[in-house]
Formats: C-alpha cells, structure tokens, sequence
C-alpha cells in the first residue's frame, strides 16, 4: 500500500485537498474537520537550533549567543559591561538612550510529514458471523490516519491522529482514482489491485488494539502497560478465532 508515488496515504490527502473526501475528527463520525485542520495535524514544526546543554550549564544565555534578541548584561564573562560616556568642556555627559522591546521571534517554520512518513492507519471494524454461512465477516467502518510515534520529528512520542474518514468514502475514492490507488503486487507486475479490493481481501498486517468496551478503553489501558497490551492482543486475536470455531462447529 505504500509503493513509491501511490502511498496510500498520499492518495488519501490529495483526495482531501481535492475536495473529494471527507475527514472527520474521529471514529464516531459526528464531527467533521476542514482540510487546513488536517492540514495542521499532520505538520510539525522545525526546531530553532539553540544553545547546546553544555553551553547552558556553562551559564550562557540566548541573549549572549551572537546578541539573541537584546544586549548581554555582561561580557560573556560575568564582567559587567561599561557605559560608554563622552566629555564637553571638561564634564563628563552619559549617554541616555530609550530602552526598546526586543520584537519578537519569529514563529518556528512548518512542514507536513512525506506521505511515505504517514505509515500508520487505524481500523475500526464489525465483526459479523452469518450464521447461514456459518463465517465471519469482518465489516470496515472507518479508518484514521496517524502520524507514527517513532518519527523524529514527532517530538511528543505518542501516536497523533490526523483524521478518519469513512470507509465507504473511501472505497469510492479509491474505484474513481484507479491509476493512483493501487496495491503493489511485487510478485506480479500485470496483477496490482485496487486498494479497495486490498482492503476486501485483507491484504495487509495488524492487530487488534481495542475490543468494544464498556469504558470505551485500550487493551494496553485496560491491562496497564504497552507491554501487557501487547500479549492482550495476541490474546484476543486468538479468542475471535476459537470463537468463530465454536460458532460454526454448534
């Protein structure tokens, strides 16, 4: 879903700016955000290259860095600086100058994340077992884009969501934008499919990171640490499957 030039999630932001699709603020889709909105989420902002900690443990300030935005009180050195004075007829006049607000610095540049960057989507799903048929059928609601934790230049650490949209929405993008939603086949060049029969086809990697519950909570929050959500995933993914035998097999 992420081959060179038809990243999906590039596909989906185009789609955006387009006017094409829909973003909504999240899973339950009773808000809606505007393109400049999403546009926001998924930029950051580059850091203004300051004083090393060596610099500040040594005492310097921003001010004493090339003159930052106002004069030193001293001279780098903890000397206090001297008032220039000049002489008329032999007395001695100070310079009286009025103090001015330093402006302000400039806010820090903005950039939005590469579409090969934006790797990371969130499924919300039904599950349904069709007892006629005696299978499950896994029934796609929505689906959120996020900004992965692990990038660099997401200095907060923690998975920021950018939008969701709704899974129907999205499969008519991908039928109308057949040339860009593709799902690369590496073993095949004449067969790539469309991403939205990707998607019908299960022909991606996931886990489950919250079942429905009454407190609407995380595995990792329900079991108290990202290292117990995990085993609680694995957990889950094998209770549906016994449960899906169970169901067929009574």
């Amino acid at each position: 879903m992420f081959s060179e030039g038809k990243e999906i999630s590039r596909v989906i932001i185009e789609a955006v700016k387009r006017g094409e699709l829909q973003v909504y603020r999240n899973d339950s889709l009773t808000r809606t955000i505007t393109p400049a909105e999403m546009t926001s989420n998924m930029s950051y902002a580059e850091a203004s290259a300051g004083l090393s900690e060596e610099e500040k443990a040594a005492g310097f300030s921003e001010q004493d860095a090339g003159g930052g935005w106002g004069a030193a009180s001293d001279d780098g050195w903890g000397t206090p600086k001297k008032k220039t004075t000049s002489k008329t007829k032999g007395k001695t006049k100070s310079a009286v100058a009025k103090a001015k607000t330093p402006p302000p610095p400039p806010p820090p540049t903005s950039y939005e994340y590469r579409p090969k960057d934006l790797y990371q989507m969130e499924l919300k799903e039904d599950m349904i077992f069709d007892k006629k048929r005696s299978r499950m059928y896994h029934d796609i609601k929505t689906i959120t884009l996020l900004v992965p934790a692990t990038l660099s230049a997401n200095t907060s650490g923690i998975e920021k969501p950018i939008g969701t949209f709704k899974y129907s929405d999205l499969v008519r993008v991908f039928r109308n934008n057949p040339d860009k939603a593709i799902w690369f086949n590496s073993q095949n060049d004449a067969q790539h499919k469309n991403l939205a029969d990707a998607f019908e086809l299960w022909l991606f990697n996931s886990y489950i990171v919250k079942v429905s519950n009454p407190n609407d909570a995380r595995l990792d929050e329900i079991y108290g640490g990202q290292q117990q959500g995990v085993l609680a995933s694995q957990q889950a993914a094998s209770d549906l499957i016994e449960y899906e035998y169970n169901l067929w097999s009574f």
